[in-house]
């Protein structure tokens, strides 16, 4: 068996050093246009910050060891030029030797991963404007920011636009980040970005939201940004991150299929059209194992995966690819934000029917010192409860609920399943009833029909017509913010003052997180009001608009 492998990486590297276990009888060639096969691409933003020191750290699997711990013929500096399906051969340029060859293959994997996105703004082949694929990128960045620079521009506030603004800060480096949308971080929903967004701000980054770059101008002092509303940055060099897209011009010269989106379209063992051509990592169209539509996610984890896949399926394991569920992790200044499956976004654009709740629990026990608040929100089907997706913002132990998140939706599991997960506790850790079973509380109330509730969103604008608002926290609380129009009775108080209610409105009974709130409101439903409880409480209301802010104080 003779395979060739187009790309390492992640997704080329694993399915090298997998085909090898699997038989150490099969020739395995390597053929990688850069000058390292297997690298921490992850890993490079925190390089350039002087978070990880030493470059070699980056190296995961050096060309030393992949030769002679797995006995893979690694060639890099080799770029694949075509593929000839017929003849099962590649045809490979050495670039250091400036010749041509060609090399034949039983089974090929192609692994040729993502570019970075630099649209045909003028003056984007500057110098100055860098992006962040490999590690002679990093090398240049890295050297920029040990420099005498002062202030950079961050085009794109997505994963690697923040990671890259923080790490730039970490040098000392004012950074401004235009995006395009109207927050940062877009894959989440708007509303959890709020307190981000004001982190970023606080540590002294400069957002300039719902703006893009118009062209870049080399200047005397360095490089200047004109941006779509007609203001000019001046900033010593800056930074694309606006996205990537597959590198799948080897496939489409080759008439192997690919998706609207540009990615090789594979099926669940990473076979392409081609019977003996698999396709695996950021070049890949998969599934998304929540909605089962075709998808491009480039993340690092899948494309590790589909590797081990593709070579699994090349020597006859039955090994398959469940889908990608967008499982995701980045950290700003300190925070954390991550997020799983399905985001309210994708439901309402692929007009699918959902419910969501929010929670703002701690991260461990408040009594405990150190404990800090998260909030989470929890989508799901509203008739069967079945988890649709979830997205966590906070400090300390964010990647934890979303990870178990993640295994409830690759489980198939339902609200009720989070209601009875049994998680580790420790007051240092968590709750006794941790923010995944709260969750899962708050959802299953919603399906059952025990809490009826309503999103910050129906009060956006004002209050609906024949409805009733009530906050149910202290009279101090709601002296210091609250809802326009809206009527204080504490929960303390409201069992004797009901008669101060209306029975003929729509009752929206709320408190700060949302605790409060459903205890109000399953005490008016048990005396005959038609009443909903605000999900997330004032706090997520004060989120839903810039305009509005609100102390997040640990409080129920």
């Amino acid at each position: 068996m003779k395979i060739v492998i187009i790309g390492g990486v992640a997704g080329g590297a694993s399915a090298a050093a997998r085909a090898r276990r699997l038989s150490d009888d099969a020739e395995i060639i390597v053929l990688e246009r850069g000058a390292y096969p297997s690298f921490a691409n992850c890993g490079l933003p925190y390089y350039v910050g002087g978070e990880i020191q030493s470059r070699e750290k980056l190296l995961v699997a050096p060309i030393a060891m992949l030769r002679t711990r797995h006995r893979l013929d690694v060639r890099v500096r080799c770029e694949v030029k075509s593929i000839d399906r017929a003849a099962k051969e590649v045809t490979v340029h050495d670039l250091e030797s400036d010749k041509t060859y060609s090399e034949s293959y039983d089974k090929l994997i192609i692994a040729t991963g993502a570019s970075p996105l630099r649209p045909p703004i003028p003056g984007i082949d500057s110098s100055l404007v860098l992006e962040l694929r490999d590690l002679k990128d990093a090398d240049r960045m890295h050297s920029l920011a040990t420099s005498d620079a002062k202030h950079a521009v961050i085009v794109g506030a997505g994963f690697i636009g923040i990671e890259v603004a923080e790490n730039l800060h970490r040098r000392g480096i004012e950074v401004t980040i235009v995006e395009l949308a109207d927050q940062v971080l877009p894959p989440w929903d708007h509303e959890m970005m709020a307190p981000i967004e004001d982190h970023l701000q606080a540590q002294g980054v400069n957002l300039r939201l719902q703006d893009a770059a118009a062209g870049f101008v080399e200047s005397d002092s360095g490089l200047q940004i004109q941006l779509k509303s007609g203001a000019v940055i001046d900033a010593d060099f800056a930074v694309v991150c606006i996205g990537v897209r597959p590198e799948n011009k080897l496939a489409v010269d080759a008439s192997i299929t690919c998706g609207d989106r540009g990615g090789i379209v594979t099926s669940e063992n990473m076979l392409t059209c081609d019977p003996d051509i698999y396709a695996v990592g950021d070049v890949a169209q998969v599934v998304d194992f929540v909605t089962k539509q075709p998808v491009q996610i480039p993340l690092a984890g899948p494309a590790n995966r589909q590797g081990r896949i593709a070579a699994d399926h090349i020597f006859g394991r039955s090994s398959t690819f469940r889908g990608t569920q967008g499982t995701a992790v980045v950290g700003v200044f300190g925070m954390t934000a991550a997020m799983t499956g399905q985001s309210e976004k994708l439901l309402r654009r692929s007009e699918t029917e959902f419910e969501s709740v929010y929670i703002h629990p701690t991260d461990h026990a408040g009594y405990y010192p150190g404990a800090k608040q998260m909030t989470l929100k929890l989508l799901f089907d509203p008739t069967t409860g079945r988890v649709l997706g979830a997205q966590c913002i906070g400090t300390n132990g964010v990647d934890k609920r979303i990870d178990v998140i993640a295994m409830a939706i690759q489980g198939d599991m339902t609200v009720y399943d989070l209601e009875e997960v049994e998680l580790c506790y420790a007051p240092q850790y968590g709750h006794a009833k941790d923010a995944v079973n709260m969750a899962g509380f708050v959802a299953s109330g919603v399906v059952r029909g025990d809490q009826p509730i309503v999103h910050e969103t129906v009060l956006e604008s004002g209050l609906p017509s024949n409805a009733f608002v009530l906050d149910v926290r202290s009279a101090a609380e709601f002296a210091d913010g609250h809802i326009a129009g809206a009527t204080n009775i504490s929960i303390e108080e409201l069992r004797d003052r009901l008669d101060e209610l209306p029975r003929d409105q729509k009752i929206i009974a709320y408190c700060k997180v949302g605790q409060r709130g459903y205890l109000a409101t399953r005490v008016l439903m048990q005396n005959g009001f038609d009443v909903s409880n605000l999900s997330g409480g004032y706090l997520s209301w004060c989120r839903s608009s810039e305009s509005r802010n609100v102390d997040d104080s640990i409080a129920c």
